[in-house]
């Protein structure tokens, strides 16, 4: 038998539980956006019957239900399987093109294009409901433990330590630590089979799930059944908005305004009256339409689950729109007026790392946001944490408003959120986003305090460059506040990076606080 990485635990007897295991140089991780590198047959195909080579006709499972936006897109329901047409090529991957095989579909529509994150190619692990591709540890360990999700709930996730391989994650509860997610490496075998325990082979990854459906044999439990999981964010409004994505203003409805600020309105409306966006509003003068194209252009680029996607704009004549997906609220209003006033702190920790993710991405992406803060995090639906994500990046680049200028001493420039060396020479850079990021974990931990209680914008261009900060909030853990001080160091090639920021937050729990305890 062989297996992708590391040498198999002598203890046979018992499934390996790698929970507790720590990788000492850990790999980048694969963003839930990219294709899942492993794309395993699940019933042990050849690959000529797994790609249709030699003209065999090829399926596709839809995943979700999903409701045409367009003349050209095919509606359908999770379930169908339908023809595979013609597979996208890399200019135009997230839409392919096929057609029912029920005639009697009740759509008098029978063949169109079908977003790609919707379907899965047949005899593949994607067609199986508890296969989540590749997401991390905390993103399983987060859908796992939703509210309403019962101890035996699972998934099989792609392996982030040993690409290849795959993970079997498990709910489950402890007398010590209550609900919790236990997580088991599946090994491959020579001949294409796989195992947990190796005195327990299987053929192929549904046998193996099969068998411990029956029973635990040496798992923490029997599997209950699959985890559920939402519709995948869309790439793009349609087809046609990947590149052409100026659209027609009377394609959109206004319906619900969300929110004002300093340079316009928040609604919820809808494009071509089926989907659901969220429509910014400028003001007339906020920006130019030329300067404006050349960032959104690269916003439109920025493809990470944890960055609000950038659909279309409308920018032909004032007020200029720009259309994203959807998000209940901003992070600041959930946590003066929602939920977010009773947040606990294993929460801020999930949602600091989340939005450090984000950021890592800009990092590598060589972008700046330049207004980072909690007014610009917005916050969707979750379950047990929140799903939150970056927003608005890049947009301050382009505002042509004199008392948004760091030259000015207007109110209305963000002077609390913003780096010395960007308040007072006008240098932002990654590094200056991370000093505004440690005044977000202030804002976190606070429930949406304003920064720097008591002290005018004035007192605080005079204070901080001469070496004030902020003392550590009382639901900040020391740990905690030490990452925000290195935040805020004068240096700014002191400052961490995000990379190791999202690194940080996300085993904070097993490398920081290993021992931390809720308080009741």
């Amino acid at each position: 038998m062989g297996n992708c990485c590391g040498k198999e635990s002598t203890d046979n007897k018992k499934a390996v539980d790698i929970n507790d295991i720590k990788v000492d140089d850990k790999p980048k991780r694969k963003n839930s956006y990219t294709k899942d590198p492993t794309n395993l047959p699940s019933s042990g195909k050849s690959e000529d019957q797994e790609t249709g080579s030699g003209g065999k006709e090829r399926h596709i499972h839809a995943l979700y239900d999903y409701d045409a936006r367009t003349q050209d897109d095919l509606s359908f329901k999770k379930g169908d399987v339908l023809i595979l047409l013609e597979q996208g090529d890399e200019e135009n991957e997230d839409w392919w093109y096929a057609k029912h095989t029920d005639p009697s579909y009740k759509n008098q529509k029978f063949e169109g294009y079908v977003p790609r994150n919707y379907v899965a190619v047949e005899d593949t692990l994607e067609t199986q409901e508890w296969y989540f591709g590749s997401i991390t540890r905390k993103e399983a360990e987060r859908n796992l433990l939703a509210r309403g999700n019962e101890v035996g709930v699972f998934l099989i996730r792609a392996s982030e330590a040993c690409p290849g391989s795959i993970v079997l994650s498990i709910k489950d509860f402890d007398k010590t630590k209550g609900e919790c997610v236990k997580h088991y490496k599946m090994r491959n075998m020579d001949d294409g089979g796989v195992y947990i325990a190796a005195r327990r082979p299987f053929k192929s990854v549904i046998e193996l799930v099969e068998h411990y459906k029956g029973q635990a044999d040496g798992l923490c439990r029997a599997l209950k059944s699959a985890c559920p999981r939402a519709a995948p964010v869309m790439s793009d409004l349609s087809r046609e908005t990947k590149d052409a994505w100026e659209i027609d203003r009377e394609s959109l409805q206004l319906n619900t305004k969300l929110g004002s600020g300093q340079f316009g309105e928040v609604w919820k409306g809808k494009w071509n009256k089926t989907t659901d966006v969220a429509i910014k509003t400028l003001k007339p003068g906020t920006m130019s339409q030329q300067a404006f194209l050349a960032e959104a252009q690269i916003m439109k680029q920025c493809r990470h689950d944890k960055l609000v996607r950038l659909y279309a704009v409308c920018s032909k004549e004032e007020p200029i729109y720009i259309v994203t997906e959807l998000l209940r609220d901003s992070l600041l209003n959930y946590l003066r007026e929602g939920e977010g006033r009773y947040l606990k702190f294993p929460d801020m920790v999930d949602m600091a790392g989340q939005i450090a993710s984000g950021m890592a991405y800009l990092e590598r992406s060589k972008m700046i946001h330049r207004d980072l803060a909690a007014r610009n995090v917005l916050i969707g639906d979750g379950d047990v944490n929140p799903i939150v994500k970056v927003a608005d990046f890049g947009l301050s680049k382009v505002i042509e408003d004199d008392e948004y200028c760091p030259s000015s001493a207007g109110t209305k420039f963000p002077i609390k959120w913003t780096a010395p060396e960007a308040a007072m020479y006008q240098r932002f850079t990654i590094k200056s986003d991370v000093w505004s990021y440690g005044i977000l974990l202030v804002e976190l931990t606070t429930r949406g305090q304003v920064p720097y209680p008591g002290m005018s914008n004035r007192e605080v261009l005079e204070q901080v460059p001469r070496g004030y900060r902020m003392p550590r909030p009382e639901n900040c853990s020391n740990h905690m506040y030490e990452i925000i001080l290195k935040c805020w160091d004068k240096s700014e090639e002191m400052r961490p990076t995000f990379e190791f920021l999202w690194t940080f937050f996300d085993d904070y729990f097993v490398s920081t606080e290993p021992n931390y305890q809720e308080s009741k």
